[in-house]
């Protein structure tokens, strides 16, 4: 809104030149996330208040660690502190014409829908089930697939006329197109490599990329501080991306692929950091207030989808690790203990508990021990993960 607006007022009179400044997309990514940072600090004692009021409160399992007991009926759906202040500063700062920053907006926002009907039924309705997972995952579903069906299409082209006749196309060919190698899977650490993924091969790793963020970001989401950092840091990460596969000059020397509109998504990115720093300040040991699905499905969500624009989807396994790590953790619990309690009569454990991050509270670990040292392994993920944009 603030880009239009600049470039009218420098329409009207040289005199106002100095609004050129606008055009620099660093500029706009600075101002976006000093906007949202300021937005959550400002807002979050309302917000908090208002969920306290609300007795929007988070139940603590009683099989769950007995050091989390005091943390019962502290305000959750804090998400939507973030979601304000990502929302707002990105309609200011960023260009309202760019089609990747509405379809990322879309899918955080959709995920954040999905979120805050889970957390509405579990703290409001008093339902523990909250939102029943083939509910949940039915409308993850059809928010991914609709997202990875636009998005196959609008990398290979540049406006969203090409994109509806590039997708006519496709149909009259029956479902047969062949699409360029910058929409192929990126490799990092080598020059030029790319698998070809086709259109349904696109989708279908759209898809998971999309919602397995999502999922994994809201597993990792048990400790005060522990999800919303590495989320700071990884989305930090991409907008870098961002901004380089935006770029025909930095893209070419860099070799990679140039995605145009794709340097507006730091904005974005931007707008995520400063909101997450801000929601940071009152979820730091101990939590002033948890963030609850509707914050960590967005997230997660968005990460995903940035991801998948920029093509660096193996880039965001690397960078996200803590994520992945957390999720198969909960994967591997689950399956061995279906597995030997089918087979031996009484079911085991791999770990002590899942998520992981329990698993080290288990062994002895304190909270903010557990927390800081995955925020230290995330940060040098998140430097190997930039370390492919030289390194092939």
């Amino acid at each position: 809104m603030l880009l239009t607006l600049a470039q009218w007022l420098q329409s009207l009179s040289p005199e106002f030149g100095f609004f050129r400044v606008f055009q620099y997309i660093t500029f706009r990514a600075v101002m976006a996330a000093l906007t949202a940072l300021l937005i959550g600090l400002i807002a979050g004692p309302w917000v908090i208040n208002r969920l306290t009021e609300l007795k929007v409160g988070q139940p603590i399992r009683g099989y769950g660690m007995q050091s989390h007991l005091s943390k019962s009926g502290t305000p959750t759906m804090g998400g939507v502190l973030i979601l304000i202040g990502i929302g707002v500063s990105t309609i200011l700062w960023s260009d309202w014409s760019n089609r990747f920053v509405w379809i990322v907006m879309l899918v955080t926002f959709g995920f954040g829908a999905i979120g805050w009907v889970d957390d509405w039924r579990k703290v409001v309705s008093k339902d523990p089930e909250g939102m029943p997972s083939r509910e949940k995952y039915f409308w993850q579903s059809v928010i991914g697939l609709v997202a990875a069906l636009y998005l196959v299409f609008s990398i290979s082209e540049s406006s969203n006329y090409r994109v509806i006749e590039l997708f006519w196309s496709w149909l009259r060919s029956g479902f047969d197109l062949n699409l360029p190698p910058k929409a192929g899977l990126m490799v990092p650490f080598m020059k030029e490599v790319s698998y070809p993924l086709g259109v349904f091969g696109f989708v279908v790793l759209t898809y998971l990329v999309i919602v397995g963020s999502s999922n994994a970001v809201n597993l990792t989401d048990g400790l005060d501080g522990l999800a919303i950092m590495p989320v700071v840091m990884v989305g930090s990460a991409l907008g870098v991306f961002a901004y380089v596969t935006g770029s025909s000059v930095y893209s070419r020397y860099l070799i990679l692929p140039y995605i145009p509109g794709s340097g507006e998504l730091l904005i974005f990115c931007a707008a995520m950091a400063g909101a997450g720093l801000a929601f940071l300040w009152f979820n730091t040991h101990p939590a002033q207030v948890f963030m609850g699905d509707v914050g960590a499905l967005s997230l997660g969500a968005a990460l995903g989808t940035i991801a998948v624009i920029v093509r660096q989807e193996i880039v965001l396994s690397i960078m996200g690790g803590i994520f992945v790590v957390e999720a198969l953790s909960v994967m591997l619990q689950v399956s061995y203990f279906k597995y030997t309690k089918k087979k031996f009569g009484e079911g085991r454990r791999i770990f002590k508990m899942a998520p992981l991050h329990h698993h080290f509270e288990k062994s002895g670990w304190k909270e903010t021990q557990v927390v800081v040292r995955f925020w230290i392994i995330t940060m040098l993920l998140c430097l190997v993960g930039l370390s492919t944009l030289k390194l092939r």
